[in-house]
């Protein structure tokens, strides 16, 4: 998504004509342009807030959700780090079976993947692996979060070509600290 800061001011609303509309931009339509009010004694002043960059094309504002792929055998564990993310204007996809990983990945498309490790028939660390070393997968992160917090862990996390570590149980700055690395 490209931000960029908007600027304060004061405006007034001038009114164009449709014939003259056309010689600004083709695309738009009988709409109200905005003129700066130069009467106002108020300098301009750089916003705080961040809105999205709006698009050339028609004036149009393009959002594009980043999505992230939860894959986490505690459906109480999905639903608390798909909370903490939609709040950040991330779109969280939750999976509970890591034998449908590849499928989900393919379907979803995520930038980012946060793996839990002790799940059944399939741990975090096998499906890391498999994923690396696939051609069609080995691009997106994967961010392992686990309970396992021995240096062990951690060290055999980054052997399996883990992009991030985060243990549970985490705090709301650490899980979205590690997602906004690679997100």
């Amino acid at each position: 998504m490209h931000l960029k800061l908007r600027r304060r001011t004061r405006f007034r609303c001038v009114l164009v004509a449709a014939s003259d509309l056309q010689s600004y931009c083709k695309c738009l339509i009988a709409r109200s342009l905005y003129q700066r009010d130069t009467r106002s004694d108020h300098g301009a002043k750089l916003a705080a807030d961040v809105h999205p960059y709006a698009a050339e094309n028609c004036s149009e504002n393009s959002v594009v959700l980043k999505k992230i792929l939860i894959v986490d055998d505690s459906p109480s564990q999905v639903r608390l780090m798909q909370g903490l993310l939609e709040t950040e204007g991330y779109h969280p996809v939750g999976l509970n079976d890591p034998r449908r990983i590849e499928e989900a990945i393919t379907a979803e498309a995520p930038c980012v993947i946060l793996l839990d490790v002790v799940m059944p028939e399939r741990n975090g660390f096998q499906v890391c692996r498999e994923l690396k070393s696939s051609a069609k997968f080995n691009a997106i992160p994967v961010i392992l979060v686990t309970s396992k917090d021995t240096p062990s862990d951690r060290y055999w996390g980054e052997q399996q070509g883990a992009d991030g570590y985060v243990t549970k149980p985490f705090t709301r700055e650490e899980l979205l600290r590690a997602v906004r690395r690679f997100a």
